[in-house]
């Protein structure tokens, strides 16, 4: 269990960046469970990419989980970003 969480972190800390993103930026928001969808998304990508970038990856000391719920929230705010601006371009 202890392998997965930091996964599971980054999903929730994506969830939450993915509706925060939607909650500033409303013309590109997909809803709140569009927004919860694409930020999981975006938070599972991140916990590949990002916490390699910023150090402590996978580690469970304070820096570690900060480090997962950063990445999260600001991969799952871009990915809501990026997919609202996607679906707005195509209903035109």
């Amino acid at each position: 269990m202890e392998a997965y969480l930091p996964l599971i972190i980054n999903l929730i800390g994506g969830a939450v960046g993915g509706n925060v993103a939607g909650g500033v930026l409303k013309n590109v928001s997909l809803g709140t469970l569009g927004n919860s969808i694409a930020g999981i998304l975006g938070g599972g990508a991140a916990s590949q990419l990002l916490p390699e970038l910023l150090g402590a990856a996978g580690t469970m000391d304070i820096q570690g989980i900060l480090t997962q719920i950063a990445s999260g929230g600001v991969g799952g705010g871009v990915a809501m970003v990026v997919l609202g601006l996607v679906k707005s371009l195509i209903s035109r």
